[in-house]
């Protein structure tokens, strides 16, 4: 419905949810920033821990708090990488930047990154926002000329821009003989071109010559000064990280040299002067001032945020390879324009995170990257939670399958998952062993001896919550939170409420009104980390998520020190439901052998998978020639004899005795991603649906006439995925989205899961625990058999027989259909 659409989307307290904000005098006005993505590349875990997804922890806190702000961010798509890149596919620049802009979008996306702005750096904004600052620097005289010995490559007839050079870094004991021209990878040095030994073009690989060109340098040396007094009273008054000071002070200690900002290239923001037409900003001029333009492209106000340092705080987060960017070079800039610039106030910088037993690497493609983890059965809030638990904020940290494993089971699963489930199945017994679901009233609990100690100890974490969430802390934030748990878990079992139900319910309801409490306190303080866990929890609570606040003004945070009061008597919770699963020693010895190597690796491998799985059936033959199709690979086989044939008749036959019951459908959470109308069918439209799987199915579904297209947008539905594909007036079906009608069919509703189900979980039935049918035969009538049993309730559920269409975080339902029939 289009009720529960609107649910979701402010449970998600998504973007489309919020209004454009601008700072409001008197409140607290937090601008969050994080490092431009480069466009280049997909992302790898170290990057998401490095910079988004550690800003969405904070600007979700902040929101949580009542502060007034706003999170923006957006790809670097301007500078030689850009051009080396397209080079490499073949494509212009414009179409990489598109193609990688969305990659980044979607990874950040299913990474629940909840940005205000997600922009691009490629745009008018940027254009006339960078152009003017450069005039305000040239009026300021803050800018100098003057001439460069340059790499000129004769082959491809231009000069070569920093990272359009490699060679050998030049640093003593480092010897990467794969270094850019702009910095080392393996040592950090910033270099310049020319500083490389023995360099190479990296378009053609020749060598290249040197020859003199002339441009422009911010003065940095003339800024020095003010850049000091900046650093020193905002260090200290930001709480900057110690890794950023220390940078900072070693660039400035070793002494300011004049910056270039300019580049012989094509793809970049052009100098406004006619002298240098035939040049570009220097990327990391202009990438800094990409966190401007794109606040313009979110608010047309824009300098109520960015010129307006007595009203706002500029957070920022990045990788430590950021650092002399965001505390030299772009505070230069802006010092040096003249002008009332909304300066830097806090940088959290993070170390790196290095994989297993090397490096990850984005350029040779080492590592779990951003897309690759939805291609798990890992959770996202499990991602996020790792990530953040193992974030490196002063010094590396190390990725490893086996880690991650002991993290879910152990923290998550006996931890987290079993205090919130423990406490809330034992509230959801009919009575005589529960309390039907119904919060009980709990009187005297201010008294009760072991309840005052535990409210006491929480008290005390959640002070060190919001002292180390304030001081950007957020791995000891998150430690802090889940010790809540642990105390919960040890308040349960010092409790023993099981025996108090019958020798003292009163003590008893005391114990599991403020348990419940705690459950969703939990919810709140771990929704910046794990959004989807707090959802979860939310439905399982039965309580909306505007109540997951530590507002000082509304009273909220001083509430938690009677936690027994956070969820009123007589609340009936929704259907609890275990958070998390045990992650086997088999699944992590698979991803840990799947993301082995590099990316070309992995595909070598494939490919060799592929080829081996094509050659063993060819050597199966001794008849006719047939075709088949092997991985979407056409392969020859001859006739069915050996292994092959046997396994196929062993399949025949098992699949011949299974029950014919709804444990052979594979049902699933699916979310609508894009909707059209068919352009040949005015009945039908054209979803594109995400199942958990690698890409989207593409589902033809009737519904044109009884569900308003925009009640079909971005809207969780539940997807039967293993019928045989269908084509549709020319389109190929891979599934079918179930949606219930009444009696006459004049009424038709969407079976809808709740808001906190994960994407791509299957839909269980209690009783029925078999695994689906790869896909249905027709032949054998399998969903003909069980759709006359599916059905909607009395309550609205959606039900196969009496057992309802559970995930997650509860049951699925229709709008209003009673008794209808569900297909």
């Amino acid at each position: 419905s289009q009720e529960a659409h609107r649910a979701a989307a402010i449970a998600m307290a998504s973007l489309d949810s919020r209004p454009v904000r601008s700072p409001i005098p008197g409140k607290r006005n937090v601008l969050v920033t994080s490092a431009l993505p480069y466009v280049n590349n997909v992302p790898h875990l170290g990057n998401i821990i490095g910079c988004v997804l550690s800003a969405d922890v904070y600007a979700r806190y902040c929101r949580r708090r009542g502060y007034n702000v706003i999170y923006i961010c957006g790809t670097d798509e301007y500078g030689t990488a850009t051009e080396t890149k397209a080079i490499e596919e073949k494509v212009t620049p414009r179409e990489i930047c598109d193609k990688y802009h969305a990659i980044h979008k979607a990874i950040y996306e299913w990474f629940e990154i909840d940005f205000d702005k997600f922009g691009r750096t490629s745009t008018q904004e940027q254009t006339e926002i960078c152009q003017a600052i450069f005039k305000k620097l040239l009026e300021q005289d803050q800018l100098i000329e003057d001439k460069i010995e340059q790499l000129y490559c004769n082959m491809c007839k231009r000069f070569l821009a920093d990272r359009f050079v490699e060679g050998t870094c030049p640093t003593s004991g480092c010897g990467n003989e794969d270094a850019r021209g702009d910095q080392c990878e393996k040592c950090g040095k910033l270099l310049n071109p020319t500083d490389l030994v023995s360099p190479r073009c990296k378009v053609c690989g020749s060598t290249p010559c040197i020859r003199e060109t002339e441009h422009l340098f911010l003065d940095l040396p003339k800024l020095k000064e003010r850049l000091e007094e900046y650093v020193n009273d905002t260090s200290s008054v930001g709480g900057w990280s110690a890794n950023s000071i220390q940078t900072t002070n070693a660039w400035i200690r070793d002494g300011l040299k004049p910056r270039c900002i300019t580049r012989d290239l094509k793809w970049g923001v052009p100098v406004p002067l006619e002298k240098y037409k035939d040049k570009v900003f220097y990327v990391w001029f202009d990438a800094p001032i990409g966190y401007i333009s794109i606040t313009a492209s979110y608010i047309q106000d824009w300098e109520s945020w960015w010129k307006c340092p007595e009203n706002v705080e500029l957070v920022q987060f990045m990788g430590k390879d950021n650092v002399p960017f965001h505390t030299v070079i772009f505070p230069c800039t802006l010092l040096g324009s003249g002008e009332q610039w909304t300066l830097m106030r806090t940088i959290s910088v993070t170390e790196y995170l290095n994989y297993e037993s090397g490096k990850f690497s984005k350029s040779k493609g080492v590592g779990v990257f951003g897309s690759d983890a939805r291609t798990t059965n890992i959770p996202v809030e499990v991602w996020r939670y790792y990530l953040l638990t193992n974030r490196p904020e002063s010094s590396d940290a190390l990725f490893t399958w086996a880690d991650l494993q002991a993290k879910q089971n152990n923290e998550l699963l006996k931890n987290l998952g079993n205090f919130v489930h423990r406490s809330l199945s034992f509230l959801i017994k009919p009575a005589g062993e529960g309390y039907e679901g119904i919060v009980p009233e709990a009187p005297g609990a201010d008294s009760h001896i072991l309840t005052v100690n535990l409210c006491q100890k929480v008290d005390e974490n959640v002070k060190q919550y919001v002292e180390s969430m304030e001081k950007v802390k957020l791995k000891h934030g998150l430690k802090i939170a889940m010790n809540i748990s642990s105390l919960g878990n040890l308040y349960l079992q010092e409790s023993k409420f099981w025996k108090l139900y019958k020798d003292d319910p009163g003590a008893c309801a005391i114990v599991l009104k403020t348990s419940v409490g705690l459950v969703h306190l939990l919810a709140t303080l771990l929704e910046p980390f794990m959004p989807s866990f707090s959802l979860k929890v939310l439905a399982q609570l039965n309580m909306k998520p505007s109540t997951l606040s530590l507002c000082e003004e509304t009273g909220d945070l001083a509430r938690v020190m009677k936690p027994w009061e956070l969820v009123p008597a007589g609340h009936h919770i929704g259907t609890p439901m275990p958070l998390f699963f045990e992650l086997s020693d088999d699944e992590v010895e698979i991803y840990r052998k799947k993301f082995a190597g590099s990316q070309a690796d992995r595909a070598d491998r494939e490919a060799a998978e592929l080829a081996s799985l094509t050659h063993t059936v060819q050597g199966t033959s001794i008849s006719g020639p047939t075709t088949m199709e092997v991985n979407g690979t056409s392969a020859r086989k001859f006739g069915q004899t050996g292994k092959l044939a046997e396994a196929k008749r062993k399949s025949a036959t098992d699949s011949k005795e299974l029950p014919i019951d709804i444990s052979r459908l594979d049902i699933r959470v699916g979310l609508i991603r894009k909707v059209q109308k068919h352009p040949d069918a005015d009945t039908l439209y054209v979803e594109e649906i995400d199942v958990g799987e690698a890409v989207p199915r593409i589902v033809v579904s009737g519904l044109v006439k009884y569900i308003p297209f925009e009640e079909m947008q971005d809207r969780k539905v539940c997807v039967l995925c293993n019928l045989k594909p269908a084509t549709m007036r020319g389109i190929k079906s891979q599934a079918m989205v179930l949606a219930a009608s009444n009696a006459d069919h004049t009424l038709v509703e969407l079976v809808t899961p709740p808001d906190g189900a994960t994407v791509g979980e299957r839909i269980m039935f209690s009783g029925y625990t078999g695994k689906p049918d790869d896909m249905l035969n027709p032949k054998k009538k399998v969903w003909e058999a069980l759709q006359p049993y599916l059905e909607t309730n009395e309550d609205l559920t959606a039900c196969y027989k009496d057992a309802a269409f559970m995930t997650s975080a509860g049951v699925c339902r229709v709008h209003s259909i009673r008794n209808g029939s569900i297909k």
